[in-house]
């Protein structure tokens, strides 16, 4: 449609190319000029137009090809930003509503439930109460809420409600070279300590440098001894993603006071409950991984235990087989916290959650009661308690 206007700006001695015509036209694809009248005269006068010799003919030429041409009369028509209409999609519900919503009835009806709308759902659905949907108070699917649910291609937690999440669950490490903002969490981890002198003699013994020089009749008789250490040995198991992202900063100071303070310090990441692996690296979950039970005999009950979790999770991930929220296991999540316990003479659990703001949910219950009571803050004081616990 531009081709007369090409020719017409040629013939009036405006030396407009063929490759300034093709950039008009990529320009006009892209949408710079919109539906504006002013905004579409001043693109063709920077494409087309490269002496201002040219301008007075290139003004009569464009009044004559574009005559009668007006802007549209309203707002030129947008497209809308996806994250805005996903918003209009989601189900928000006020307190009252959530509560009148009721529960499946327990994890075994809830799976079974799940597979049966499987086999019969035929197509989608947004804003139901019984098809894996949408924007609903279904047990399954996205955007919506139940009091206990599967997720289904959702990318984030809106309640944390979900029984199970039916995605693939990528998390982050925390980071190794950070620098600790805070002293007071390494002090308090100074109260594990134990000290001995192992490896080979590289340090000088003083007094027993004295001693041996004044028997030798004054004669020097150096003595070395080898460097003294801390020779606590702590295995940190931590919980990560999910409800774990809120305590990111204070898990990311604790992660680096512990690896400046003890020499002997194996960590191992698992989310929500312990069950029967660990991984030491997210972004390569699957190759990193290691079965429990292969810790469990690679470290031995002289080794000090500490998780760091807030164990807000379903009582199912703890009680129940296949309760995971993730994959499904075999054994309960109980089973594995006994194993550890019993294993590790010295194991305690460390809360990010302020004490004082702790919901004795049945979940915190269920794992105080696995931890013999053995559940500390992630505070100053919480640290200070747990690290002479430990050192005992």
């Amino acid at each position: 449609m531009f081709a007369p206007f090409i020719l017409a700006l040629r013939a009036a001695g405006v030396p407009a190319s063929i490759m300034e015509y093709l950039a008009l036209l990529r320009a006009m694809k892209e949408g710079v000029a919109d539906f504006s009248v002013d905004d579409f005269y001043h693109l063709c006068r920077a494409a087309l137009v490269k002496d201002e010799r040219h301008l007075d003919r290139f003004d009569r030429v464009f009044g004559e090809i574009f005559k009668g041409l007006e802007t549209p009369q309203g707002e030129a028509p947008r497209t809308l930003p996806e994250e805005w209409l996903r918003k209009i999609a989601e189900k928000t519900l006020t307190p009252e509503e959530m509560a009148a919503i009721e529960a499946m009835g327990g994890f075994d009806a809830l799976m079974e439930t799940l597979k049966k709308r499987l086999e019969e759902q035929k197509g989608r659905h947004q804003g139901g109460s019984k098809w894996i949907g949408t924007a609903g108070t279904s047990p399954f699917g996205a955007y919506g809420y139940n009091p206990e649910g599967v997720r289904i291609g959702q990318s984030e937690s809106r309640h944390r409600r979900a029984v199970k999440v039916w995605d693939e669950r990528n998390f982050k490490d925390l980071d190794e070279d950070e620098a600790l903002s805070s002293r007071n969490m390494k002090v308090a981890l100074r109260r594990l300590r134990r000290f001995a002198r192992t490896g080979a003699a590289t340090e000088l013994d003083l007094p027993g440098t004295i001693g041996a020089t004044a028997r030798n009749g004054g004669s020097l008789d150096l003595h070395m001894v080898p460097e003294r250490h801390n020779a606590v040995k702590v295995l940190l198991l931590m919980d990560i993603g999910g409800s774990m992202d809120d305590h990111i900063r204070i898990c990311q100071e604790l992660f680096t006071a512990a690896r400046s303070e003890f020499k002997h310090l194996e960590f191992w990441y698992f989310h929500n409950c312990p069950y029967e692996r660990v991984w030491r690296t997210n972004r390569r979950r699957r190759e990193t991984e290691r079965p429990m039970m292969e810790v469990l005999r690679t470290y031995g009950p002289d080794w000090r235990l500490v998780f760091v979790g807030d164990a807000t999770m379903s009582p199912y991930e703890i009680i129940q087989p296949g309760g995971s929220v993730e994959h499904w296991n075999e054994e309960a999540g109980q089973v594995w916290m006994a194993r550890l316990t019993r294993h590790f003479r010295k194991a305690a659990w460390l809360n990010p959650v302020d004490q004082s703001h702790w919901r004795y949910t049945q979940s915190i219950g269920i794992m105080e009661r696995l931890m013999e009571n053995r559940m500390y803050p992630l505070t100053l004081a919480g640290l200070e308690t747990m690290a002479r616990q430990l050192a005992r």
